[in-house]
């Protein structure tokens, strides 16, 4: 049986650099540029043996924007500084901290791009 829910997400974006700027600002951590012949992308770090892995994608036929898919992003530990940092980096709170008890805490985003997008953490 899988562990994870989700195995892979790709975030469509129009500006990668401007967009990999933002995410490695909030979360504090690079991003792993990367290529194929379809797309251009900026992934996230992730265990690649065990964890879910995702990436920023610059590609023909996916247009960021509200209403697209809902993806949480995993914070650790810091919730609260994640949301701080994301109106001086560029994005807007939708949502700020919110319990939802007993899985944790979320806040929903929308990033430079227009994507909306959650994070979650346990603490």
């Amino acid at each position: 049986m899988k562990k994870d829910a989700i195995s892979w997400f790709e975030i469509a974006v129009r500006d990668l650099d401007r967009s990999q700027a933002f995410y490695e600002r909030i979360l504090r951590t690079d991003l792993i540029p990367g290529e194929d012949e379809n797309c251009t992308m900026a992934m996230f770090p992730c265990d690649e043996a065990n964890g879910v892995g995702g990436a920023l994608t610059t590609m023909e036929g996916c247009e960021p924007g509200v209403g697209g898919t809902m993806v949480y992003l995993n914070v650790d530990g810091d919730l609260d500084g994640v949301l701080a940092r994301i109106p001086e980096a560029g994005g807007k709170v939708r949502q700020a901290r919110m319990d939802i008890s007993p899985h944790g805490f979320i806040g929903i985003f929308e990033d430079p791009e227009g994507n909306v997008l959650g994070l979650h953490s346990m603490s």
